[in-house]
């Protein structure tokens, strides 16, 4: 028999941050290396709007660790609260 976490909304965490990416290409690249680093996640872009928004959700997410990665990869990365 096995046996499931089962996960509530409180282990479920969603962070958005403003970005500086601007063209799709960079969006795949950050995605896919985000997915790298953060497999358990879901991860998506919203390039219409203003501020460039990333939007990561998981569970056990650390901010920092999101903005840490992103401005690894060459990009600025600001949570918004």
């Amino acid at each position: 028999m096995y046996q499931f976490k089962e996960l509530k909304d409180a282990d479920m965490v969603v962070e958005i941050f403003k970005t500086n990416v601007q063209k799709e290409s960079d969006r795949d690249y950050v995605v896919t290396m985000m997915q790298k680093q953060f497999p358990e996640c879901k991860i998506n872009f919203d390039l219409e709007d203003c501020d460039k928004i990333l939007r990561i959700e998981g569970v056990d997410l650390q901010y920092d660790n999101v903005v840490s990665h992103v401005a690894g990869l060459g990009y600025t990365c600001v949570r918004l609260e």
